[in-house]
């Protein structure tokens, strides 16, 4: 009987008419180049999204202090740390909501919204002249900058599948950069009446609001983007109807249009994908580590020497995490690629985890050394732990988007960000109060001062590393 059997015929690909996804789609198929200025949308709109969240860090401690509401050098760690978690609080009460709107309306309208609130919010925030105006203007920036996810889905949209690893690390290199070269202009541009005197007065603006300068220029940055992005293609699907969808297949040979009526099979509850769910949840474990590194860096760095830090200025935070975020780029666009397609996402991030665990143990003696010595291990092992990271975010990209059908990953990116800001959230609210609590036991037997704060970052990157092997991490396909 098997002989006799007739082998089903392969399902031809149908682009719909007047459909802004499946123009794209067939853009996909016919061109099987790289799409640079797609990409290159993709970055910049990444790092515009990137910029604002980590600029602060360089000069929280000395804008907390300026405003007045610590009690002692020791507690501004604790009041930093609240202003540091708003704005990934706001994050996460929308991230959902954003990718169902991304997954109903397209990715173009959340990516325009998310690039106006950088403007409005990040230019009030530094204009703040109150503890809690800086906690409201964060977290509005927060919640209504919700194109990360939608970001995510459109970098593999705009591309064929071999070009897919590729546009997620170019996203995570972006967010990445934005991470690093924010503090970067934080630290550079803050204060600029007391670093520039010769160019800013005390009498100007920039004097009566020491840190309005970087968050401008940011802004001004995410103007550009904006305007950019007037032109950008919608990639997603709005030819369904009642569950069904019309088929339109133009022939370019005959010139004719066939049409038939198929019906869409039912949406896979997202909540019930294991390879989904377990990805998000390293990703989040593997977030909570970076975003608290994020803001412990720059306390440490800056804390005085007496209490275990480097006693750097802002500018001085500023210059490493420059040099670290040219290094990523180079990295990322030379080297992992090369990396990834050898070892796969989930290989690499286990290296890198194992890799950062060493690295981050030695910080704490960074403060006995001094002059050149000290500017260039700091300089090394931030490039490396940057490196490092990079390398992680990116493979848990991977494993999500691999997870999901095109018309769901809106939506399931929406549920990452959701969960990730939250892990985000808790992040620099905690290190902020660990911090805090650390500078206090100098003395302490048991891992005293900054050991304790370096500690426990690394014992949640063990437990992020031990959720990267089965059973508790689903692979899509297995």
């Amino acid at each position: 009987m098997a002989e006799n059997e007739v082998p089903l015929l392969e399902k031809k690909k149908v682009y719909y008419d007047n459909c802004p996804g499946c123009v794209q789609d067939l853009k996909n198929e016919r061109s099987r180049g790289m799409p640079y200025r797609d990409f290159l949308r993709v970055w910049v709109i990444t790092l515009c999204t990137g910029l604002p969240i980590a600029s602060l860090f360089p000069f929280l401690y000395f804008m907390i202090r300026d405003l007045k509401v610590a009690k002692s050098e020791e507690d501004i760690g604790f009041y930093a740390g609240f202003v540091g978690a708003a704005f990934m609080f706001g994050r996460a009460l929308t991230s959902t909501i954003w990718g169902l709107v991304a997954d109903r309306h397209g990715r173009k309208p959340v990516i325009i919204i998310g690039i106006i609130a950088v403007i409005i919010f990040n230019t009030l925030f530094g204009f703040s002249i109150d503890y809690w105006m800086a906690i409201v203007t964060r977290f509005l920036l927060g919640a209504l900058n919700g194109l990360l996810g939608p970001i995510k889905a459109y970098s593999i949209e705009v591309c064929n599948k071999e070009y897919q690893a590729l546009a997620l690390s170019l996203v995570s290199t972006a967010w990445a950069i934005g991470l690093i070269v924010g503090p970067a202009v934080g630290g550079y541009l803050s204060q600029p009446a007391e670093k520039y005197p010769n160019i800013f007065s005390e009498q100007s603006v920039f004097g009566r609001f020491p840190y309005a300068l970087p968050c401008l220029c940011i802004s001004l940055f995410a103007v550009a983007v904006l305007i950019s992005s007037i032109w950008l293609p919608e990639t997603l699907h709005n030819h369904r109807a009642n569950g069904k969808v019309e088929n339109l297949e133009a022939s370019p040979e005959t010139k004719t249009i066939t049409k038939e009526i198929e019906v869409l099979p039912p949406k896979q509850n997202l909540l019930k994908n294991w390879p989904l769910m377990s990805s998000i949840l390293v990703y989040c474990i593997f977030s909570l580590h970076d975003m608290a590194y994020t803001e412990v860096f720059s306390l440490w760095a800056e804390s005085d020497k007496k209490f275990g830090g480097l006693s750097f200025s802002s500018q001085d935070v500023g210059q490493v995490l420059a040099i670290a975020g040219f290094s990523l780029l180079i990295y990322q666009l030379f080297i992992y690629p090369r990396f990834e397609k050898q070892m796969g996402p989930i290989i690499s991030a286990r290296i890198c985890a194992v890799l950062t665990i060493p690295l981050l143990f030695g910080y704490p003696f960074m403060t006995y050394l001094s002059g050149p010595m000290l500017s260039i291990v700091v300089n090394c092992a931030s490039v490396l732990k940057n490196i490092l990271s990079v390398t992680i975010i990116t493979g848990t990209f991977i494993l999500q988007n691999n997870a999901v059908p095109q018309d769901q990953r809106g939506a399931a990116n929406g549920i990452s960000m959701t969960a990730m800001s939250l892990f985000k959230a808790i992040a620099p609210a905690a290190a902020g109060i660990i911090f805090s609590w650390a500078q206090k036991r100098q003395h302490a037997f048991f891992f005293p001062g900054d050991q304790m704060v370096f500690f426990l970052l690394n014992l949640v990157e063990l437990i992020g590393l031990i959720l990267t092997f089965k059973p508790f991490l689903g692979v899509p396909g297995e």
